[in-house]
């Protein structure tokens, strides 16, 4: 039983392709609908965000990238961390809505409903990929790139793994729950300032940095800025995002699959 479900849960994508390509590119073309700007809010939105947190934090505080890193800017040693992590808040934000706003279409037509979470993970990611892709051209052309940014897929797929597992998780107990709507917008404000986005966690004590690995989206963020600025691979942080994101990843589909004949009841 318990195997069943996650293959069904793992092979919905491609058992029904056709169903899940016609998803993504709803939802993914539906950021634009009516939209002046279209495509120009994919770079516009994450620019204007890091723009403030850096004149906030660079200028008004003058935080600083630590000595590690060289002579890294502060924006580019926060845009490592804060694009990858827009992608991630964005789609574990929307999570808590998926299933509600489908409502209508979940009650009144059979299809596999778990395919739902997936291309509310993917649309993010599919989205914010494209800015840090282009953040990354620009670093190459700078004189960073190195054979060790072949991680960089394996690692952006973990997160994604990671992510889905949560957003799974998220839109089948927002069902039952409806206040976690709100709780989730509050965690992820949350979980953003406790991971060194946007200060270099050697301002943290370190007595307690430790804790930090108990956080993944530290070990995702330490990943790319090591293997984009120093050209290193930090081991622990592996170690640790490669069990969590397969647990998040199977345990979350493993739910959803569980509980998704409830909903029909329920919405």
């Amino acid at each position: 039983m318990f195997f069943t479900l996650l293959r069904q849960w793992a092979m919905t994508p491609f058992e029904h392709y056709r169903l899940f390509h016609n998803f993504m590119r709803q939802d993914f073309f539906a950021q634009f609908a009516a939209s002046v700007g279209g495509f120009l809010w994919l770079f516009v939105t994450p620019v204007v965000h890091i723009i403030i947190y850096t004149f906030v934090f660079g200028y008004v505080f003058g935080l600083r990238a630590t000595e590690e890193f060289g002579q890294t800017e502060f924006v580019i040693f926060m845009m490592i961390g804060y694009l990858p992590w827009f992608a991630f808040a964005e789609a574990v934000s929307k999570s808590t809505g998926l299933l509600l706003e489908k409502a209508p279409l979940i009650t009144k037509v059979m299809f596999p409903v778990q395919i739902i979470p997936v291309v509310g993970t993917v649309v993010p990611y599919l989205t914010h990929a494209i800015g840090f892709g282009v953040l990354l051209v620009y670093l190459a052309m700078q004189g960073y790139l190195s054979w060790l940014w072949l991680w960089l897929p394996l690692v952006f797929f973990l997160q994604f793994l990671f992510t889905m597992g949560l957003v799974a998780i998220l839109s089948a107990l927002c069902v039952f729950l409806r206040d976690l709507q709100q709780l989730v917008a509050l965690l992820v404000l949350i979980w953003f300032f406790l991971t060194p986005i946007i200060y270099p966690i050697s301002y943290i004590d370190e007595s307690i940095q430790h804790l930090f690995m108990l956080n993944p989206m530290h070990s995702f963020v330490n990943l790319y800025r090591e293997i984009i600025l120093l050209g290193e691979l930090p081991l622990a942080n592996l170690q640790v995002i490669l069990p969590v994101s397969l647990l998040s990843y199977l345990f979350g589909g493993w739910l959803f699959v569980r509980v998704k004949h409830a909903f029909g009841d329920v919405l």
